[in-house]
């Protein structure tokens, strides 16, 4: 099954946040609004198998913190 979540990082808190998360044809919504308004999308399954279970507005988990940063600076520099 698909799934996608959405994430934001602003420097206010901690950590990024978890902004949607959503499987099947929820997350090819989500991805299609992320397509339409411009924001990068990066395939990550683990990833998204995890922070589809997190309610939104939670902080990634610090186990998550790496891969969620390499993902921030890659989207930084191509965007």
């Amino acid at each position: 099954m698909e799934k996608a979540a959405a994430i934001q990082y602003t420097g206010d808190l901690p950590a990024p946040i978890v902004l949607a998360t959503g499987k099947g044809l929820l997350a090819k919504r989500i991805k299609e609004i992320a397509l339409e308004q411009g924001i990068q999308i990066v395939d990550q399954p683990e990833l998204a198998d995890a922070l589809v279970e997190l309610p939104l507005g939670s902080l990634i988990p610090e186990e998550f913190y790496r891969i969620v940063a390499e993902i921030l600076v890659f989207v930084r520099r191509v965007g």
